[in-house]
């Protein structure tokens, strides 16, 4: 089971790296980390299971942050309400944003991050709109659109393969600057 203490953070060189692809069919061990990233949501999300084990919420989780060096992320953007379907839940491997709207869009809030222990204030300027290719863990090829709050979660977990981290995309000399276009997610 991952815990907190197992997620690396910020100043490690993992998470600054270019992941290396993931081959098919998957390693025991590749599979035995999806379910364990995964697992790891699950639990967060869960107010009594992250208490008992002490975990931080989380709606994505990368391979780079349990300092495995590979192109793999696990995604758990709840529903509304009470025992609502998830909006998207799954282990996206080897994940490419094939096309992206030109509007932009960032959380109202800002982002944050399971590598991340402070706040950093900002707008996190992102796609609103994407088509995202990736392999399941059985192997198979998906395409999805996603929009608004799942775009930018995916698109932050697909950062932490390339060595990004979300405080790359603030603007330093004015965070909260942003076009009239942007559209504000909160």
């Amino acid at each position: 089971m991952i815990k907190m203490r197992d997620i690396i953070r910020e100043g490690n060189e993992t998470l600054r790296a270019e992941a290396k692809p993931v081959k098919f069919p998957l390693s025991d061990q590749d599979q035995q980390l999806a379910n364990d990233m995964m697992a790891y949501l699950e639990n967060s999300q869960d107010p009594e299971l992250a208490k008992k084990y002490g975990l931080r919420a989380g709606v994505g989780l990368a391979a780079p942050q349990v300092d495995v060096s590979e192109q793999m992320a696990a995604v758990l953007v709840p529903g509304e309400g009470e025992n609502a379907e998830p909006v998207f839940k799954d282990v996206i491997i080897n994940p490419v944003i094939v096309s992206h709207s030109v509007q932009p869009g960032a959380l109202t809030e800002g982002e944050g991050c399971l590598s991340v222990d402070r706040d950093i204030p900002g707008y996190v300027i992102r796609h609103d709109r994407i088509t995202l290719r990736y392999y399941n863990m059985a192997g198979e090829q998906k395409k999805i659109r996603l929009k608004n709050y799942p775009a930018i979660v995916c698109q932050h977990e697909i950062d932490h393969l390339h060595g990004i981290l979300f405080y790359d995309h603030i603007d330093g000399n004015s965070p909260f600057n942003a076009d009239e276009d942007l559209v504000l997610i909160s």
